[in-house]
């Protein structure tokens, strides 16, 4: 069974910075191109950044050159460092597989960019 752990959320004031960790177990983890995701209140879920098995990434207009996904096989954890943090960045932070999502979400991590 799958599992996701997401962690390292919190409270930042605008400019901030904030690095998410997703630890995933249930699966081989090198093999999957994972990605973040976001959901802000009363909006759908959406792509933030992902990065291929081999560690090519790609990124959502809205952060790129913002944020930084990275991965570590060896520790089955996808990275998320969000630099220069803005209000529209508060959502609810979530890792999965790349459009295709294995069947379970994890409980994901909240961030709340405010002054």
């Amino acid at each position: 069974q799958v599992q996701l752990v997401e962690s390292g959320g919190g409270l930042v004031q605008p400019g901030g910075s904030l690095r998410l960790s997703c630890v995933a177990s249930g699966i081989i983890f090198r093999l999957y191109r994972m990605a973040w995701y976001r959901q802000a209140p009363g909006k759908q879920r959406e792509l933030v950044a992902d990065i291929t098995d081999f560690g090519s990434t790609n990124y959502a207009d809205s952060v790129k050159g913002r944020f930084t996904i990275s991965r570590d096989n060896a520790k089955n954890t996808v990275y998320l460092q969000m630099n220069n943090l803005e209000p529209e960045d508060t959502a609810v932070y979530y890792c999965n597989r790349y459009l295709v999502a294995f069947g379970s979400w994890g409980r994901g991590t909240q961030v709340t960019v405010s002054a």
